[in-house]
């Protein structure tokens, strides 16, 4: 007869099977975590202090009153306590192409009470962000996952307001990690210029900002 134990284990064994499965899955084809992966990203990492919600709220100034654009939101991990910060009278758009994290973080929301969330089920790159209308941007661990990322820049230097902020967070746990360099050579194609970096080369936000005479 299983043990209780030998059970939890077989889990735990199961589970980083199915994780080593998917990051090597993604190399290959750019997979974004799939939605049954979603405990991955839905918490903090313990073992870095960069890429923590609040870290990454910090960096980037928020107001109330801003629109805000979450660009491979996930199950929502900075939407929610985003949302919260701009208030009311601001707006964040969930962007995510897996219909399962939209409808994770519509939960989230509701049980929040929060209405100030638009979805929008689209990759970044497909043309389908509003232009010019955005305060700040972010991309959390995502730009790794984007087939098309000059194209995709490009689009969200233009849904950004002069001065705007795009917000760029990797990890190095990320199978899809970019470097300090990548980002700063494709957001510099696109019209970007840096605004601020936090961390290091192995775990960092890097602020771009999209020039006031733009």
């Amino acid at each position: 007869m299983l043990t209780p134990l030998i059970i939890f284990i077989g889990l735990i064994a199961l589970g980083l099977i199915l994780v080593l499965a998917w990051r090597f899955a993604s190399r290959r084809y750019l997979l974004p975590c799939p939605f049954w992966l979603r405990w991955l990203v839905e918490f903090d990492n313990p073992f870095t202090e960069t890429n923590r919600t609040g870290a990454i709220i910090e960096h980037i100034n928020l107001q109330p009153g801003m629109r805000i654009l979450d660009i491979g939101c996930g199950p929502g991990r900075l939407t929610i306590p985003i949302a919260a910060r701009v208030g009311p009278q601001g707006e964040v758009t969930a962007v995510d192409i897996q219909p399962g994290m939209l409808r994770r973080v519509k939960q989230k929301a509701q049980a929040a009470s929060l209405n100030n969330i638009q979805f929008l089920q689209a990759g970044a790159g497909e043309a389908k962000l509003p232009r010019g209308q955005a305060d700040r941007a972010l991309l959390v661990s995502v730009l790794g996952e984007i087939p098309d990322r000059e194209t995709a820049l490009k689009e969200i230097f233009e849904a950004l307001k002069p001065g705007g902020i795009l917000s760029v967070t990797e990890v190095i746990y990320d199978p899809h990690f970019q470097g300090r360099t990548t980002v700063l050579r494709l957001a510099g194609n696109a019209g970007f210029r840096e605004n601020g970096f936090y961390g290091n080369k192995y775990s960092f936000t890097l602020n771009l900002e999209k020039p006031g005479d733009a």
